[in-house]
């Protein structure tokens, strides 16, 4: 098929640090391409791809100093996607929202999947108004909120195979925390949780501007008054295997509903089992007591660091090859876009440009 992948602009394909939406995109397009389809992905210039690339802006919006308002480059990536939309079987859009009326007129031929929480105010009488564009959700806990909507599939988040090696050896003995200084993400947990057990804790965080009084507030005075935490700051991809792979366990002591998790897989890549609270889509992810512990509290988080040694480290990395590598998205994906009540496909085009098909039908009726 001829696809086009819509990636955000806040992060390049893949992203140079934080940005698990555009990491997803890279993923898929790479996969797609494996598998033998034409695509193209329209994202940031700074982009990487086997792809075609049509670079919409000269780089990330996120790491371009002179950048004040992201709407008009999302509108110029919208015109961008307009101008090539006929020459596509199916368009998949990863930008949320801000293009459904564009598409109005193409709807059949697209694919929208939402990356992030569904729970927000605003969102239930937008997608009343938009209810017939093709919807993916990458959970299914994701979807509660939603009102009713054309719902095209769940489809779980994918990495190549090969990008994080596991680490079947000994670990090096300490609990790891991956991600943002958010409030949902819930560093105190893993602080405390690290303090209680005797372990070390080793965060590896971004801290947004956003969060940036969270973290002076709350956390940094934490980090200060235990002395078995470490806070090494945001990490690139090149450092991440080395340092899920050198964890007993990473904490995930989420208190929001998570839409995916994409780090839990990255520690399961790494044969690094995880600790996660039950709440968003960790019950779909984590299979208790085979690649993590599922607990409820600070307490059964505890416990459940004395119990890693009942897990085994190839078991946790069985159940990501089982489950969530890219080659199973791309496929699942594929499956998506041939089901959209308007999608084309390469095979029938090129029938149509030999005059096969004008020939099987004169066959038929002859």
């Amino acid at each position: 098929m001829k696809i086009a992948q819509i990636a955000p602009l806040a992060e390049s394909v893949p992203p140079k640090l934080y940005g698990g939406t555009e990491r997803i995109v890279s993923y898929l397009t790479e996969a797609l391409v494996d598998q033998g389809h034409d695509v193209t992905l329209f994202a940031s210039g700074d982009s990487v791809t086997r792809a075609e690339l049509v670079p919409v802006t000269e780089m990330a919006l996120r790491l371009n100093p002179h950048v004040r308002d992201a709407i008009p480059y999302h509108v110029m990536l919208l015109e961008a996607v307009r101008q090539r939309a006929d020459e596509f079987d199916a368009l998949h859009f990863h930008i949320d929202l801000v293009h459904m009326p564009l598409v109005q007129d193409m709807i059949g031929r697209c694919i929208t999947t939402l990356h992030g929480r569904l729970d927000l105010p605003d969102l239930p009488a937008f997608y009343r108004t938009f209810p017939h564009h093709s919807l993916v959700s990458i959970s299914d806990h994701q979807r509660l909120p939603m009102p009713p909507v054309n719902w095209a599939g769940t489809v779980y988040h994918g990495l190549p195979s090969n990008i994080l090696p596991a680490r079947i050896g000994g670990d090096e003995g300490y609990l790891a925390f991956l991600g943002r200084i958010s409030p949902e993400k819930r560093p105190d947990r893993a602080i405390r949780i690290a303090a209680r057990s005797g372990k070390l804790l080793k965060i590896a965080a971004k801290i947004d501007n956003v969060d940036r009084d969270y973290w002076e507030k709350e956390i940094a005075p934490l980090v200060e008054q235990y002395p078995n935490v470490q806070f090494i700051g945001e990490i690139n991809e090149a450092q991440k295997a080395g340092f899920l792979g050198g964890a007993s366990a990473l904490l995930f002591p989420i208190d929001w509903p998570e839409p995916f998790g994409l780090v839990m897989i990255e520690a399961m890549a790494c044969a690094t089992p995880v600790i996660a609270f039950r709440c968003g889509s960790v019950s779909e992810v984590i299979d208790h007591g085979v690649s993590g512990f599922i607990v409820d509290n600070e307490d059964q988080a505890v416990e459940a660091v004395t119990r890693l040694g009942e897990l085994d480290r190839r078991g946790v990395r069985a159940a990501f090859d089982a489950r969530f590598t890219a080659e199973r998205m791309a496929a699942d994906y594929v499956a998506l876009y041939r089901s959209l009540p308007g999608a084309r496909t390469d095979a029938a085009r090129l029938r149509r440009e030999r005059g096969e098909e004008t020939e099987l039908h004169l066959q038929a009726i002859g």
